[in-house]
């Protein structure tokens, strides 16, 4: 999703710091007025997120303590795509790891940047159906969640369920959006 017009050319990057997760770069660039300044840029290896939705209409979420927030959150189980995997690949792995389920059917609802104003991190939406439960045991300290769609609708709209994914892929999943029909 990367565009090719840069209105802002990259002079020097520096990497700040090189984490198990994500680099910090600053870079000093070259505005198109021929000013120079400085971005501060989190690199980040990408991730997915999934929906995993019964036939009769159910989701299962996760409830996470999330330690930059300092809080619990309902979350769609996500996760980073890992060196040398697909983002399938990753999200079939996510759902079996977060919520210790496995999907007949794993479709596409789309992609996004998460916070495009300092991080690169492209965020692939799935939903999962034809879930069946082999006896996977959720990561510790996750709480697996089943609940109606129309209930996480009603935890959207009064701020219960604030993660943008899980707003995202539950909302995608409401209008019966695809990827293949947004083009």
């Amino acid at each position: 999703m990367k565009g090719g017009n840069e209105l802002e050319k990259t002079l020097q990057s520096k990497m700040i710091y090189d984490g198990r997760r994500l680099r910090l770069y600053r870079d000093e660039v070259e505005l198109p007025d021929g000013r120079h300044t400085f971005r501060e840029v989190v690199s980040h290896p990408g991730a997915v997120a999934v929906v995993p939705v019964t036939e009769e209409g159910d989701v299962f979420l996760v409830k996470q303590f999330r330690y930059a927030i300092r809080s619990e959150l309902y979350e769609i189980p996500a996760g980073i795509i890992e060196k040398g995997e697909s983002p399938e690949q990753c999200a079939v792995r996510e759902l079996r790891e977060e919520a210790g389920l496995n999907a007949g059917k794993m479709e596409k609802l789309g992609q996004f940047y998460t916070s495009p104003g300092v991080m690169d991190e492209l965020m692939h939406i799935y939903r999962a159906t034809e879930l069946t439960a082999p006896g996977y045991k959720p990561e510790e300290g996750i709480e697996v969640v089943k609940m109606k769609l129309g209930q996480a609708i009603d935890k959207i709209k009064t701020g219960e369920i604030a993660d943008a994914k899980t707003i995202c892929g539950v909302f995608w999943v409401v209008r019966g959006i695809t990827q293949k029909e947004a083009h």
